[in-house]
């Protein structure tokens, strides 16, 4: 297994990596709309904080040397379903190749931000 780190996406904000290839894949963890510059909360309406959610996913995909057409699985939590109609929007313009997906409405998420993005990538 190696750990991917990458200074592009947010630190990891507890004991974990931002993600783990293994066996020709790229686990990589939930990521919320910090933006990894500043270390805040970017947007706040759900269209601004999907984009930052997406692209904090991308930088690790990248780091691991995958981009976005090699998303095999995605899984999205969102704070409220009342927003899957603009979440969609914004993750249709990332993810065209329509990997797996689960998406749920969950309580509450880190930060109170109000979604997060956890992508499985393959490798090879």
């Amino acid at each position: 297994m190696k750990k991917i780190s990458t200074t592009k996406a947010p630190a990891a904000i507890g004991p974990y990596s931002q993600g783990i290839i293994a066996g020709g894949f790229l686990f990589a963890s939930g990521q919320i709309p910090i933006d990894p510059a500043s270390g805040e909360i970017r947007g706040t309406t759900i269209e601004e904080q999907a984009e930052q959610a997406i692209e904090n996913a991308g930088a690790i995909l990248a780091e691991a040397g995958a981009d976005y057409t090699k998303v095999v699985k995605t899984t999205c939590f969102l704070a409220d379903m009342a927003d899957f109609a603009a979440f969609n929007a914004v993750y249709e313009k990332y993810f065209t190749q329509k990997p797996a997906r689960s998406c749920v409405a969950v309580k509450q998420l880190p930060k109170n931000v109000l979604c997060e993005v956890e992508v499985t990538a393959c490798l090879e």
